[in-house]
């Protein structure tokens, strides 16, 4: 997925939760800047689906959010991300609940789990893997998941005494989620669905 600049003004987050282009196009505000996220690849969505249906056997379908929840984050300028998945604490869902727009401020609670399918392209990996992987920590998000079909990999960042540690899943390996312990699909099943 490549992403492209959409203005050149620069927006409050504010700004951001009232813009509206008279499009149905998805952004993610970066640094003040409105970043047009283009639709995934097939792939990219099998893959975040596969994990869906499996957490769907774990939580009620209200605590999952899939593409459809904003979380903001901290950077030089406003931001606001737009993850493949969320698994809500009861907390974030919570606040959530009567609102217009479906965005987790700041002042709001954070999600127990964010996970990104990572698309192809060296732009693509560096958001997923340092850029949002600061964003999230900053935000003491329990799990950021990052899927990588390029790499045939699942990197689990796991909030520990105040920062993320990585465990790199690889194969038949099940992921060793803190939150979601039951978890039964391995790598191999997530990226590959021959392997299912």
């Amino acid at each position: 997925m490549t992403q492209t600049r959409s203005q050149t003004k620069r927006l409050t987050f504010e700004e951001y939760l009232t813009y509206d282009d008279g499009t149905d196009t998805r952004h993610e505000l970066v640094d003040g800047e409105l970043i047009e996220m283009p639709p995934e690849s097939q792939q990219n969505n099998d893959i975040a689906k596969r994990i869906l249906f499996e957490l769907l056997k774990h939580f009620p379908i209200e605590l999952i959010a899939y593409k459809d929840t904003e979380i903001e984050v901290s950077g030089r300028q406003a931001r606001c991300r737009l993850p493949d998945l969320i698994v809500h604490s009861e907390e974030s869902y919570a606040a959530l609940i009567g609102k217009t727009r479906s965005t987790i401020t700041h002042e709001m609670p954070s999600p127990a789990i964010v996970i990104e399918v990572v698309s192809p392209g060296t732009t693509n990996r560096d958001r997923d893997y340092r850029h949002k992987r600061t964003e999230y920590a900053a935000r003491c998000i329990s799990e950021y998941w990052i899927i990588d079909p390029q790499d045939q990999q699942v990197t689990l960042c796991i909030w520990d005494n105040g920062q993320y540690e990585d465990q790199v899943h690889r194969g038949d390996d099940r992921l060793q989620s803190q939150i979601v312990p039951a978890f039964a699909l391995t790598v191999n099943q997530i990226l590959n669905p021959s392997q299912i």
